[in-house]
């Protein structure tokens, strides 16, 4: 192997492993922003929201560096769905954040309102949802695991079940005047962002599919 050769996929390798701190990045942003949200904590909530800084910092500095590689190195192939891969992997991670800072300001519009024991567990399970979707839509980019990453749409199932439970149980508890219709309907609007963190995790699945085998889930059959 050359030293341009060997240069190069040294540099694919940090890309990866900066892939892999994005989603380490998201996975704090959900856990955090999910327990202040629980909580009504504004200080913390705040605190998730200047975190995603950071996440977005990130997602463009992989950005940056993609396209550099594309024009330097014009990768082929595996090197080259590998960088496109990536590119699009962490656009989704920083969609991820974007959605918990809408969780989390959330917060403030529903201070100094809790959510009844019922509706935070079922928020804390979707969380928990979107978490273990997260982790293994991570490792099946680092591994280069396609069933892991074809599991992911099987996953999310469980997830549109609990957006249903979430949505049953709040106008069963809340369809009683106008100011109660309107909390519910805001936790309803909160309880899709974790949804759409999940169908996120989704998509990441499919660009690793691509990326292993280069074939698009939509070319299958």
């Amino acid at each position: 192997m050359t030293k341009t050769r060997r240069l190069f996929h040294e540099e694919l390798q940090d890309l990866t492993h900066d892939v892999a701190r994005l989603g380490a990045l998201v996975r704090q942003a959900i856990e955090a922003g999910t327990a202040a949200f629980l909580a009504g904590d504004l200080r913390d909530a705040e605190a998730v929201i200047v975190g995603d800084r950071a996440i977005d910092q990130l997602a463009h500095s992989v950005e940056s560096r993609v396209s550099d590689l594309l024009a330097r190195q014009q990768p082929m192939a595996a090197d080259l769905r590998l960088l496109l891969s990536a590119l699009r992997i962490s656009y989704a991670m920083e969609r991820m954040g974007d959605n918990m800072v809408n969780v989390v300001k959330g917060t403030r519009r529903l201070y100094p309102y809790l959510l009844e024991p019922p509706i935070q567990d079922v928020i804390s399970r979707m969380h928990e949802q979107a978490v273990a979707q997260l982790d293994v839509a991570i490792t099946a980019f680092v591994e280069r695991d396609v069933n892991r990453a074809t599991a992911l749409e099987d996953m999310d199932d469980a997830m549109d079940h609990l957006q249903h439970e979430l949505f049953r149980l709040l106008f069963h508890t809340h369809a009683t005047d106008d100011a109660a219709i309107q909390t519910a309907v805001q936790v309803g609007l909160l309880g899709r962002y974790f949804e759409r963190i999940a169908d996120l995790t989704v998509t990441i699945g499919e660009r690793v599919r691509y990326m292993v085998t280069g074939e698009f889930p939509f070319e299958e059959g």
